[in-house]
């Protein structure tokens, strides 16, 4: 061997004719199972191979893969060993150039086979199985390091390689590691277990991968798990793609988001299991790309995703509904729970998502997301609900308001104009996301999670009365001026519905204290002091709708709504430290502490808490008076005139559009919205009494001139000075009024004729009102029309 060497050396011209006659030996001792021969033959060439490396080894090469193919066709294991040992070692000889003529697909197929060996020995087919592999391993490293020779890249190449690897790799434990990558494995692992080889080879062929065929390489995964259905589990699933991407360069990881997306449309009308196990893998791949590039993906991302969230809820919405034979009421159930799966996998993917976006792009994915949400007059960029009805439109918004919780979790913005914009707002606030009490509590804390810029929300959990909130250790800035003009601006909506809210009959104890947390957190994050008596305001209003219940509310909640009233005014008492406003806090809590503990909240929302059988009755002594807070807080400088104003909401179109009860729509009825005094120490109750006499004082305008005149003044005043929505409000609440006590009157006093008497054309300050007809009635100096 020696002398054969020096002479291949010396002689490089000769190395051709030396390869062909070992060649021609090898083939022949093949066919004639000379094994000790083969062995020599292959020696001689692997030594000859490492020796020489001039230019003239090129067709030496030839000669050489020529034998190794001998090799691997033949059918004895340890020959396959000996030839893939030789191609191993000539894959780690570096050549000086590239050769172009030469290929290596006949090596691909048959490493392939190898790799997928059954042979009846457990032993042999192990030992060829990791043969292959090695192969495997050989072809990639001795091509792909050629830019100028990419064949190894073609389909029908990675076609047989990764499916091969794959198999091998399917017999390792799964390593649950969600934090970092999975661990690489030992080198006496790598040579002895041809699961550890396979995933070894796999990490390198897919380090190796580059922008323009990465998609070559991670296609046949796809293919290989849908054959072997290893979807569901989709433990397997969920290892690959963490090799995957911790694999390729970070720049490519949208590549791979891509295909899975790409994976998840084609597979959409199949078993929600199979669904839920690609979407789980998807939120795998999102949380380690979400830590370096993304990529343009970003809105494909949600947009798929919120695509295959809508038919998972029209899926499970037609089920429901076909459903209702008994016999398939099982399978039904099953399914639907499956599609909860589905629906949950696809909300958990959206917020980890989001969460791990930097704030400018979280900004435009919750305005994205709110945009698919339905909601009245918003009939551009959302879901198509046109197949999902009732039920499931409701269902699809809390999945949409689920997501959306999901991606504002942790999101801090500078300003609250930056979190809150207005076309971001008005639907969150729509009526439309109030008619059930599991949509109120997530906008709720949607709104919680975009308000709490300081971390106090979970000082704040629970409704209790706090026996001292500097305990707590609030931490707040000073409001700036864009904050006060968002309050300014938007004020009346938050408190509008925050009221209307408190006042709904499928309330459960989790609404009244995420009801109370909104009401601190706008007094810790926006409350100057206008804003402050507004909320006063507003919480006065709700215990005066407790107490007359013109809702008709269960007693529950008339008692749950006094209970958050004397929490929010604890809490907002000595967040002010007025210490005259705190007395008369502390004193009415302290009186319903031995009298009335069912209007506190550690009472009314304990079990089995005693309710009474009515308010009416109730000490006045129980209740937090307009006149006592006003007089505190006036003493302290703040501005008192606006607490003697009733609060009452504004009202929308969709309230009159939308399913809910809503304000009936009277317009063009003037009435005087001027209060005449502070309330008197009776419950509040600002509204004035409208009796008959009133009522003929009304249609009767001889000798009302100069009281005309005066009213109008008063009038014209109280435009230039009040708030333009304080002044809509009032209007619209004494309209209401007007309207319902005239509805009881004709009810109790009209016996109508069978023809009117007369027509009436009537006036009240600028609104002229068509003629309408006059019925006589037992009053015969007064008409009702």
């Amino acid at each position: 061997m020696e002398k054969l060497t020096f002479y291949a050396v010396s002689a490089p011209e000769k190395l051709d004719r030396i390869g062909s006659y070992l060649a021609e030996r090898l083939s022949r001792d093949v066919v004639r199972h000379r094994s000790g021969y083969v062995l020599i033959a292959m020696e001689a060439l692997d030594q000859l191979l490492m020796a020489c490396h001039s230019q003239s080894i090129k067709p030496f090469v030839e000669s050489f893969l020529h034998m190794v193919a001998k090799l691997l066709e033949s059918g004895e294991p340890k020959l396959q060993v000996l030839g893939t040992n030789s191609f191993v070692k000539f894959a780690n000889i570096e050549e000086d150039t590239p050769s172009y003529h030469r290929r290596y697909d006949f090596f691909v197929s048959r490493f392939s086979a190898m790799c997928h060996s059954c042979d009846s020995d457990p032993e042999t087919r192990t030992e060829i199985r990791i043969a292959g592999i090695r192969g495997i391993q050989g072809v990639v490293r001795k091509t792909v390091n050629d830019e100028l020779r990419a064949t190894i890249w073609e389909p029908q190449h990675m076609d047989k390689i990764v499916p091969s690897l794959l198999f091998n790799m399917q017999k390792i434990e799964e390593v649950d590691s969600r934090i970092g990558p999975p661990p690489s494995p030992s080198a006496a692992d790598k040579e002895e277990n041809p699961a550890m080889l396979a995933e070894n080879c796999f990490r390198e062929l897919l380090g190796r991968a580059t922008f323009g065929n990465m998609n070559n390489a991670v296609r046949p995964v796809f293919a290989h798990l849908d054959h072997h259905r290893l979807w569901d589990p989709n433990e397997f699933a969920v290892h690959c793609f963490k090799i995957i991407m911790y694999s390729i360069q970070a720049q490519y990881s949208h590549h791979v988001i891509q295909e899975i997306l790409g994976h998840l449309d084609a597979r959409k009308k199949d078993s929600p299991r199979v669904r839920a196990g690609i979407i789980q893998v998807l939120l795998e791949a999102v949380a380690i790309a979400a830590k370096g590039s993304i990529g343009p993906t970003v809105l494909e991302v949600f947009n798929t995703l919120l695509k295959h969230l809508r038919l998972s809820v029209e899926f499970e919405a037609n089920d429901l509904q076909g459903g209702s034979i008994s016999s398939a009421n099982l399978s039904t159930s099953s399914k639907d729970s499956d599609e909860k799966i589905v629906q949950n996998a696809i909300i958990q993917t959206i917020g980890f998502f989001g969460s791990n976006l930097p704030d400018y792009q979280r900004s435009e994915i919750m305005m994205f997301i709110m945009g698919k949400v339905p909601v009245f007059g918003t009939s551009t960029h959302t879901l198509d609900i046109s197949q999902l009805g009732d039920l499931g439109t409701r269902r699809i918004q809390i999945m949409l308001l689920r997501s959306l919780l999901m991606v504002t979790s942790g999101y801090k913005a500078k300003t609250i104009v930056t979190a809150l914009p207005g076309s971001f707002l008005d639907p969150l606030l729509s009526p439309s996301l109030m008619e059930d009490y599991e949509l109120r509590q997530l906008v709720l804390e949607v709104m919680h999670n975009l308000m709490d810029r300081h971390d106090n929300r979970a000082k704040l959990r629970g409704i209790r009365i706090i026996p001292d909130v500097a305990d707590l250790k609030i931490k707040r800035e000073k409001i700036c001026r864009q904050d006060t003009s968002f309050m300014k601006k938007n004020g009346q909506q938050l408190y509008r519905h925050i009221y209307l809210g408190c006042k709904e009959e499928d309330n459960v104890q989790k609404n009244y204290e995420l009801l109370y947390t909104s009401l601190a957190l706008i007094t810790i994050e926006l409350a100057n002091e206008e804003v402050v008596i507004d909320l006063i305001r507003l919480a006065i209003a709700l215990q005066d709708s407790a107490i007359i219940n013109e809702d008709n509310l269960p007693m529950f909640h008339r008692c749950g709504i006094m209970a958050l009233v004397a929490a929010y005014l604890n809490f907002v008492s000595q967040m002010i430290a007025v210490p005259a406003f705190c007395q008369h806090v502390s004193k009415v809590i302290e009186i319903r502490t031995m009298e009335a503990p069912y209007f506190l909240p550690e009472h009314i929302f304990r079990d089995k808490c005693m309710l009474p059988k009515s308010l009416e009755k109730h000490d006045k002594n129980l209740y937090f008076l307009t006149n006592k807070i006003a007089e505190s807080l006036g003493g302290s400088g703040y501005s008192v005139e606006r607490l003697s104003v009733p609060y009452v909401p504004q009202v929308t179109d969709e309230d009159r559009l939308s399913r809910r009860k809503s304000i009936v729509d009277t317009v063009s009825i003037q009435v005087d919205i001027l209060p005449n005094s502070i309330p008197s120490d009776d419950v509040v109750s600002n509204t004035e009494e409208i009796t008959f006499e009133a009522l003929k004082k009304a249609i009767d305008t001889s000798g009302m001139e100069e009281q005309e005149k005066e009213k109008r003044r008063l009038v014209i005043e109280k435009f230039q000075k009040a708030p333009f929505e304080e002044i809509a409000a009032q209007c619209e609440s004494k309209a209401n009024l007007l309207h319902d006590r005239l509805a009881q009157i004709l009810e109790l006093t009209i016996r109508p004729p069978p023809s009117p008497s007369g027509t009436l054309t009537i006036t009240s300050g600028h609104a002229q009102y068509q003629s309408v007809p006059v019925y006589e009635m037992k009053f015969p100096d007064l008409c009702v029309y």
